[in-house]
């Protein structure tokens, strides 16, 4: 094939993307008539078309699309090049800018709200007053609430933001790269298209890229499939494709390369095919660019703040007319209904959701849990299924040698000291399978010490591996290649005796032995004995095992003349069965997980028997598994009635995992958390109601989350979402307690205006009553939440909201009644001298005026303090379902700001500023029947409660 120059290749996909850009050589803007023509760079499938090309092609043809060499670039042909697909480097999503952050604090559903009040009151109180009368109390008191709301909520989450973006630490990457011939370190962001590169262990991958020579090449792919064991990568083109199927996937390319794996062992030389954001990596960065889905806490939020809205316009309306019509005075009405519609509202709201958010964040600090974003902590606390990978959350991220076994599958130390020898000796670099033999030697009590040709152990009571150094040295090896699968080493011990060690995978260590080495003999490899050993190794698999096979040969010939013709006639001596080991908590943090209504769902890209083989040793069901082949083939119906009773799904590409996600949120109805690390998992963790991540997870992955993890523990997710739903728990009270007795405020005024020949309680009176009520719970996200409460998963319920409004509030109106009618008829009158009726009959005397407004000032004092009094009372009986102070008592902030708040209130009417504020003092009698109404209503409420429950099956 001729070899086009790379320069002239170069300028010209240069031309061609200018052209599909719509600009000339000179960077001109012109019609954009071109696109098709950089179709030879456009992505098939999941992965670039010069990867699919490389991956079908050979190293010559791979090379002369390229237009490359063995040799390199040329540094003229790097700049062209690096001018046409610019840096490598993967375009990560922009950080909010300080105005868009500001703006997200400050904007929400409930500040909205707050914020139409002011500006109705803005208009009503002041522009549209009396010099005289103008009172902006009640703007300044609605944007101090705003502030004080938004601001708490920017401080957290830039602190949140901070700590997470402190884990980004900037390291600048080197490669290794030839060009020109000669070899140079260069930053990955400088590598080009076509630049040839040098991998060893250890290495990160810089870009996607073809495999042209390799030895004993194992990489990690975990971040991008889920694979725990490292893959072999070869410089072989791969089969012709069979069946109907063209496009390919990242484990189908055993040939290529990619981004953000790493080498575990052996080293290579490859070409690189694809830089940025044109890489595997970058593609499934591209995914999260989409608008992230609507999550539980934002229904919730909106469903709480229609409610709300809803029930300010019928309420306020009828309050107006019953006003206009009884007092004849609509601007007064005006004023008072607007009031009203200050006091339905939850005026610390976005301060208590807030509060309640930064306080559960900085519980979940304390137990090495980042909060990027604060409204992730109610949606952990709603999840009801979790989703996660296996690799590294279930796992322990690292593979050991779990059995050593003869050839019928007992324990057998010679087989590991045996398989220490060639792991030991072996002059390449160790890969997992290598260091997991070299530790399990190490762990032994004596030294494996193979005593005689039976294979017999001499246990020699000292360091295994300091003793098999000693006793035995190596000759020669024969290094592993991809023909054989398989590397050997010769040893001699003391006597001058040579064996030879060879391990392999099964099947090619099988076609190498002549016999098998049983209770001390060698046998001969019959058919029936072959099919036997071939079904041990396939239970062991079943098991989720990787099996290697060793073997073994006594005086294979004469040193120096070892050869690959040795491996044959050989011994089999047993097995060596890896596993990448469940982690110690994983069982436990499941169960608990189970415990607390939190189902578990494993979504893996590894193999289904490794998979299911883990599931099984942490207490997960693998039955029903579905494979990612499966999927594909169900609609999102079929694939809901599946998913809901499945708890494994295998060999899953990434998007398929993130449509699992999507199903099970929009078609099951279920709030889903996804945790994982790698960048096969990112679209997961956006299209879940609440991604969890680690520290150690690859950047797309941390940016995708919504919490980080420093410790990749399920038992501390487990304990994140208690924490969630003990703010939720927090919330939800505050809302229901807080509506449920505004509500009943409205009810009892609608009373009053209708029977009443003057308000019951003035504006400013309406609000100052509203504004101590809101400080006094401010104490409320600090409150204790029954255990009972955070046993199962919680979600906003905005129309439990309206059921415990329709319930208690009444209720409290019960005896507010009660209370109009002792102020009016007793406590009044005594204080007066005098009826409201014969003051009426003697309206128009200077006296009867005055007379009337001191009747009045008492009365709503009266009513002033019995509200603050029940209100502020009624929170401890309605913040649990069980006898309050008894059974569950709040916590100390509370109850010192609640019983303050009652004693400010009920100490106004005495104070100086009780003119100011329309107040009267009350006699002492006052404070006798004041108790009892406050016993009657707890008395009251309680029943009501009880039978709340009984009918809806919880309180809050």
């Amino acid at each position: 094939m001729m070899m086009l120059k790379t320069s002239d290749i170069l300028k010209e996909l240069s031309r061609t993307r200018r052209a599909a850009a719509g600009r000339d050589s000179r960077g001109r803007v012109h019609s954009a008539h071109a696109q098709r023509a950089a179709s030879r760079v456009a992505p098939v499938g999941e992965l670039d078309e010069r990867v699919v090309f490389a991956a079908r092609h050979s190293v010559v043809d791979t090379l002369a699309r390229m237009g490359t060499s063995a040799q390199g670039l040329s540094s003229g042909d790097v700049e062209v090049a690096r001018d046409l697909y610019g840096k490598n480097s993967v375009t990560h999503a922009k950080e909010d800018n300080l105005a868009k952050r500001l703006l997200d604090a400050f904007v929400n559903p409930f500040t909205a709200i707050l914020a139409v009040l002011a500006l109705v009151s803005l208009y009503t109180n002041v522009i549209a007053a009396a010099p005289t009368d103008r009172d902006p109390s009640t703007v300044i008191i609605i944007a101090i609430m705003v502030i004080i709301s938004g601001t708490l909520r920017f401080t957290q989450e830039t602190k949140s933001g901070n700590a997470a973006a402190s884990l980004q630490k900037m390291i600048t990457t080197t490669c290794t790269v030839l060009r020109e011939g000669k070899e140079q370190e260069v930053p990955f962001s400088d590598l080009v298209p076509a630049d040839i590169i040098r991998l060893s262990a250890g290495d990160m991958i810089p870009a996607d890229s073809r495999v042209m020579e390799a030895k004993d090449l194992f990489v990690s792919q975990s971040s991008l499939t889920g694979e725990s064991s490292g893959v072999e990568k070869t410089s072989a083109e791969l089969p012709p494709v069979r069946g109907h199927r063209t496009s390919l996937t990242i484990s189908d390319c055993d040939n290529i390369v990619f981004t953000g794996t790493s080498v575990q062992s052996g080293s290579a030389t490859a070409v690189v095919l694809a830089t940025g954001n044109q890489t595997s990596l970058g593609q499934m960065a591209r995914v999260l660019d989409a608008k992230p889905p609507q999550t539980s806490f934002d229904r919730g939020v909106a469903d709480v703040s229609r409610v709300l809205v809803r029930f300010m316009l019928v309420m306020v309306p009828i309050v107006f007319v019953i006003n206009v019509i009884t007092k004849q005075n609509w601007m007064d009405a005006l004023l008072f209904s607007v009031s009203i519609a200050v006091g339905i509202t939850p005026q610390m709201l976005p301060v208590i959701v807030t509060t309640c958010l930064a306080k559960g964040a900085t519980s979940m600090s304390k137990q090495k849990v980042i909060i990027k974003n604060l409204s992730a902590i109610q949606n952990l606390g709603a999840m009801d299924i979790l989703c996660t990978d296996k690799t590294g959350t279930l796992t322990e991220d690292h593979v050991v040698l779990e059995r050593h076994l003869d050839v019928l599958g007992h324990d057998d130390d010679s087989v590991l000291g045996l398989a220490f020898l060639n792991s030991y000796y072996q002059t390449g670099l160790k890969n997992l399978i290598d260091r997991a033999v070299i530790e399990r030697t190490d762990e032994l009590a004596y030294c494996p010490v193979i005593s005689d040709e039976e294979g017999t152990v001499e246990a020699v009571p000292e360091n295994p591996i300091a003793c098999l150094r000693d006793r035995y040295h190596k000759v020669d090896e024969i290094p592993f290649d991809f023909d054989r699968r398989r590397m050997s080493v010769v040893v001699a011990d003391r006597e001058g005796k040579t064996t030879l060690v060879t391990k392999g995978a099964a099947e090619e260590i099988l076609s190498v032995c002549s016999s098998a080495r049983i209770h001390g003999q060698n046998r001969p490899l019959t058919s029936k004995l072959r099919a036997d050993i071939r079904a041990r190794v396939a239970a062991l698999n079943a098991d989720g095992l990787r099996v290697i096979a060793l073997a073994s040969k006594k005086e294979p010939r004469p040193v120096g003349e070892f050869s690959t013709d040795d491996e044959c006639e050989m011994v089999l001596m047993g097995y060596l069965a890896f596993l990448d080991p469940p982690k110690s908590t994983a069982a436990a943090a499941i169960a608990a997980l189970h415990s607390h209504g939190v189902g578990v769902k494993v979504l893996t890209g590894d193999n289904d028997r490794v998979a299911a083989a883990v599931c099984n040793k942490v207490g997960l069901s693998p039955d029903d598994l579905i494979l990612g082949s499966e999927i594909d083939a169900l609609s999102d119906e079929e694939l809901a009635e599946r998913a809901e009773k499945t708890q494994l799904f295998a060999k899953l590409s990434p998007l398929q995992k993130a449509r699992v996600v999507r199903v099970l949120r929009e078609c099951c109805g279920h709030t889903v958390g996804y945790m994982g690390d790698g960048i096969n998992d990112a679209a997961s963790m956006r299209a879940s109601d609440c991604g969890v991540s680690v520290d150690t997870a690859v950047d797309i992955a941390k940016e995708s989350a919504d919490i980080i993890l420093l410790e990749k523990d399920l038992m501390v997710l487990d304990h994140g979402i208690l924490e969630g739903r003990r703010t939720y728990g927090n919330m939800i009270k505050y809302i229901k307690m807080t509506a449920s007795s505004n509500f009943g405020n409205v009810f009892s005024v609608l009373v009053a205006s209708a029977f009443l020949p003057f308000l019951p309680m003035t504006a400013l009176q309406l609000v100052l009553l509203s504004l101590i009520y809101e400080i006094s719970c401010a104490a409320v996200p600090w409150d204790h939440v029954d255990s009972e409460f955070v046993a199962r998963p919680r979600t906003w319920e905005a129309r439990s909201i309206v059921k415990f409004m329709v319930w208690f509030g009444p209720t409290s109106s019960i005896f507010d009644i009660v209370t109009y009618a002792l102020l009016f008829g007793v406590i009044c009158p005594a204080v007066i001298g005098s009826s409201w009726a014969a003051l009426a009959a003697s309206a128009g005397t200077a006296a009867a005026a005055g007379l009337a407004s001191l009747f009045a000032a008492v009365f709503q004092s009266g009513w002033f303090i019995e509200s603050m009094w029940t209100q502020s009372l009624i929170v401890h009986t309605l913040r649990t379902p069980k006898i309050p102070f008894i059974q569950s008592r709040a916590s100390a902030p509370l109850m010192v700001l609640t019983f303050s708040g009652i004693a400010i209130v009920t100490a106004l009417p005495f104070t100086p500023l009780a003119p100011f504020l329309g107040l009267a003092p009350l006699p002492l009698s006052f404070f006798g029947w004041l108790l009892l109404i406050v016993a009657g209503y707890l008395l009251l409420a309680n029943t009501v409660k009880i039978l709340y429950i009984r009918r809806f099956g919880q309180l809050l």
